[in-house]
């Protein structure tokens, strides 16, 4: 990792000195020198980071490492502070050259610069020093990409890491714990999955939990993780609020503030008359069944309890006033194991199956993987990026071979993780390590990781790519090294958002505790350390101890509870080097003036909060490339917006909905690649627009309340867009008044999303050309002629599309060879539709139909029959008849449906289940105030 530190150092540097002009006397040779010293040490550093971790390795190599790590943070320090000089005084758009240019007198005068340029000549000595000091040291060398011999920590164990995708062998097993959930006795029943760290507990778990037949059975329902370190408040009131939640019911302001005993009592009387199930994931303390025990309450209606343990002794306590049924998961067998690991190591070549030269020594680490999935996995995603030849599978065993622990289980789990850590590239250990920031079981977007990677320099462009896109890969990367666990994906497989296991989290702030990289603060009072990067996940309410030193670059905040000033007003005085600053759902309500301050901020979130004013000093942050306002109380953008040069992106949606209004100039963000949403509802209207059609660089754009008259002045902007992805517009008093939008003669043709919300006389004829176009929503547009069908079963790529009110005609007719990729379909509001037909052949890809509040539809459509890959009807308030017609009891229209796996409509299912009518209503109903 002392690698990683020197090379992004080595990237910052690299700008600074293209300039070619004079730093200050004397210093822009020893910036050089420094430059060209720290490209010789990092030919020494990958295998010097290796050999210091090895078992026994010299404290002088350790010492070495640690130093020149240090030395690199020191010099990045420095750049910096001649950057915050520069944008002090000069309010130029160029960081280094309208400062390095200047005057080299008043260069000279001024002490705060001498003092910059003696930290060089310190450095500079320092850097020397230590590489002399390398020149001693004889390291063995490693081919890049290879494994060395290293002997790996063991920090402490906190959950399994496996994917629900590669897992094998436990179909019967989930059919075992289905029987004993739906069936059984009357009394509450306490189950306990009990097994070690990595073997797929979780994911049994949640496996069974998912499946139909179980949310079917049960009234109401909860999924809690509760991990190492629970308050049995905070668990209490979590149970409370995810059954709540489970109901699509608000969850009552006054369970904020009680106690436990308040909480138990509320808890028991809603499950009083209710067949409930709650999960119990990751359970460590014995002391557990106690905390929560008197709040299930035992009612006689069937209700169960499954916790997933590491530790039997937690099942064992359960007995004490409870059913228990104990499932041990075990390991899994060398048959089942390398079934798995071929899935992994070669998911993508020879079939799935093993070459025959491999075969031997993948065998071989199949064994000391020790049946455990996690282990497998992790191993299996090391390989499959490894060249498919003996040599360098050989390097895997052999590090194997030498970190072999007494315990063959999970001592082998933590080395195979941290083996896979030191085989990634620099820059990618970066990336992985700020996993690490986020609390246990913490679910992040993958846009907003990506972003924070890119604020704080992990990211190098490449050719072709811009750096968002570099990071996407690094963060496929990761997941294709099993180090990173896709949450949800979204069609067309991208992940949506992502997690690292608990396990793995360990090992990251194991790592970066020792790297000085990053600092979990649990409790915000002792704001104090020296990581590049600080995590506070509680408010605090004291003073704030110690100090961060200005080593700090980012600051993340995931605070439940208000965050205290004190607090706040240490993030912003001590840690001016900041480049992100991400409050995303933290409860604060002000930002300080002091914002101002922070001149070589890139990143700054304050989605979710209560901030309802931007201080007037955010107009000194030039640097500033990611400003997120969405679901904040901001309603207005200051006029200061136009004094960012860099911004990327611009999001801004408050809580009320409808985007926010703009009062400084937007065209003057030549960069802007993200404009989302702006509410162009105000007498500027015109002007505004004309300035977004010099935004010519936009990937996404979202506007709200367009005129009818603008209609054609928005098509001239928008073919200014050649890369425009996505694009929303919703017409005056959303979506009331009539879209005009047929006034554009060149389609954004790479426009892979689209939402018209508003009244369309007809379907714009330039959607026709969008070949690309992969989602489509069309909210209000009250279409009316069998045309537009046409038009949009032809898109080549469409595979999702969407009516809300959308369509005002009797017929919809889907002909055979049309939309050849649509796999989801939702028809709502349809309410002049009688007629629906799918011939064969058409929408053979469908997975999901959803059809609601289509009153004149009296037959279930025809064709439903030939749709084989259809995995999920459903169907809500549609009329009498209808259902008769469905009706598996005699209905002479049931035998069209009776192929679909998941069948849901009115009377079939509890309306309060979380994939009932009710949710479906509110999903596609409940936010029309809601562009997004």
């Amino acid at each position: 990792m002392a690698e990683s530190a020197v090379s992004l150092v080595i990237d910052k540097l690299a700008p600074l000195l293209a300039q070619g002009v004079q730093l200050l006397k004397g210093v822009h040779k020893e910036v050089v020198d420094i430059k060209d010293d720290l490209e010789a040490i990092r030919a020494f550093l990958k295998d010097a980071d290796s050999e210091a971790e090895r078992e026994g390795a010299s404290e002088r190599v350790k010492v070495w490492v640690k130093q020149a790590r240090e030395v690199a943070y020191q010099i990045e320090d420095v750049i910096d502070k001649y950057n915050t000089l520069h944008v002090a005084q000069h309010r130029d758009r160029r960081v280094f050259a309208g400062f390095l240019t200047k005057v080299p007198s008043l260069v000279r005068k001024l002490p705060l610069r001498h003092k910059i340029a003696s930290e060089i000549h310190g450095v500079r000595k320092t850097l020397q020093r230590i590489k002399d000091r390398s020149e001693g040291f004889r390291f063995a060398s490693s081919e890049q990409g290879g494994s060395s011999n290293i002997v790996l920590h063991d920090p402490r164990l906190g959950s399994h890491f496996i994917e629900d995708s590669e897992l094998v062998g436990i179909e019967s097993t989930k059919d075992e714990l289905i029987s004993l959930l739906v069936s059984g006795e009357c009394q509450r029943t306490v189950i306990p999955v009990v097994g070690m760290g990595g073997v797929g507990k979780t994911t049994l778990a949640k496996k069974v939990y998912d499946s139909y037949v179980v949310k079917q059975h049960f009234q109401c329902h909860a999924w809690i993780t509760v991990s190492q370190s629970y308050d049995r408040v905070e668990l209490l009131r979590s149970t409370v609020k995810k059954l709540y939640e489970a109901k699509k019911e608000p969850f009552p302001e006054a369970f904020v503030t009680m106690d436990a005993l308040s909480l138990i009592d509320e808890l028991r009387k809603y499950l009083q008359q209710e067949r409930y199930l709650v999960v119990f994931d990751d359970v460590w303390e014995i002391r557990f069944w106690g905390d929560v025990e008197h709040a299930l309450v035992d009612n006689n209606k069937g209700s169960k309890i499954l916790v997933t343990t590491r530790n039997e002794d937690v099942a064992n306590f359960c007995k004490r006033s409870s059913l228990v049924h104990v499932h041990q998961m075990k390991s899994l067998p060398q048959r089942e194991a390398w079934e798995l690991f071929c899935k992994k190591a070669f998911k993508f070549d020879f079939d799935g199956n093993c070459p025959k030269d491999l075969e031997e020594l993948s065998q071989d680490i199949v064994r000391r993987c020790g049946g455990l999935p996690l282990a497998i996995v992790a191993v299996g995603g090391l390989l499959a990026t490894k060249e498919r030849v003996i040599p360098e599978w050989q390097k895997v065993v052999d590090s194997l071979d030498s970190t072999m622990a007494s315990d063959p289980h999970v001592e082998n789990v933590t080395k195979i993780l941290s083996l896979s850590f030191h085989d990634l590239p620099y820059d990618l250990k970066a990336c992985f390590l700020y996993f690490g920031m986020l609390p246990e079981d913490f679910s992040i977007k993958r846009t907003r990781i990506i972003r924070l990677w890119v604020a704080q320099g992990f990211v190098q462009e490449k050719p072709g790519l811009t750096l968002e896109e570099a990071a996407e890969e690094c963060l496929n990367g990761l997941i294709r090294r099993s180090l990173v666990q896709v949450d949800e994906a979204s069609m067309k497989g991208i992940p949506k958002t992502c997690r690292v296991h608990d396990l793995v989290r360990d090992v990251i702030l194991s790592r970066s505790e020792e790297l000085s990289f990053g600092h979990v603060s649990w409790n915000s009072s002792a704001l104090k350390g020296i990581a590049r990067h600080m995590s506070i996940s509680k408010g605090g309410s004291d003073n704030p101890k110690g100090s961060t030193r200005s080593q700090t670059r980012s600051v993340m905040v995931f605070c439940g509870s208000k965050l205290q000033k004190p607090i706040i007003d240490a993030i912003f005085e001590k840690c001016k080097l900041l480049t992100a600053l991400d409050f995303e759902k933290c409860p604060i309500d002000e930002i300080p003036e002091e914002l101002g301050n922070l001149l070589h901020l890139k990143y700054l979130s304050l989605r979710d909060t209560l901030v309802s004013h931007l201080p007037k000093s955010i107009g000194k942050l030039r640097n500033l490339e990611f400003l997120d306002l969405s679901d904040s109380l901001v309603e207005t953008l200051p006029v200061e917006v136009n004094r960012f040069p860099k911004l990327l992106y611009l999001l801004g949606d408050p809580k009320w909905g409808g985007g926010f209004f703009v009062r400084g100039s937007l065209g003057q963000l030549e960069l802007l690649r993200t404009l989302y949403v702006i509410n162009a509802g105000d007498n500027h209207e015109r002007e505004l627009i004309n300035e977004i059609g010099m935004l010519k660089q936009l990937r996404k754009l979202g506007i709200m309340n367009l005129k009818k008259e603008n209609g054609r002045d928005l098509c001239i902007a928008l073919e200014n867009m050649p890369r425009l992805q996505s694009l929303s517009v919703a017409s005056e008093g959303h979506g009331v008044a009539i879209l005009d939008l047929q006034a554009m003669s060149s389609a954004p043709l790479h426009l892979q999303s689209l939402r018209l919300w508003g009244k369309l006389e007809r379907l714009p004829e330039w959607i026709s050309r969008l070949h690309n176009l992969a989602k489509l929503r069309l909210t209000d547009t009250m279409l009316m002629d069998g045309d537009s069908i046409k038009v949009l079963q032809a898109l080549p790529n469409l595979r999702f599309l969407r009516f809300l009110r959308g369509y005002n005609g009797e017929e919809m007719h889907f002909e055979g060879g049309g939309f050849l990729k649509l796999k989801s379909l939702c028809l709502a509001g349809l309410t002049e539709l009688n007629t629906m037909i799918i011939d064969q052949g058409a929408i053979p890809l469908l997975e999901k139909l959803e059809i609601g509040f289509c009153q004149s539809l009296k037959e279930v459509p025809s064709g439903i029959q030939h749709l084989q890959n259809l995995k999920q009807l459903s169907l809500a308030k549609m009329s009498d008849e209808f259902n008769e017609r469905l009706s598996p009891n005699n209905g002479q229209d049931y035998w069209i449906v009776k192929h679909v796996p998941v069948l849901q409509y009115d009377g079939t299912y509890d309306p309060d289940d979380e994939s009932s009518y009710g949710a479906w209503v509110e999903l596609w109903f409940g936010q029309l105030t809601k562009l997004a």
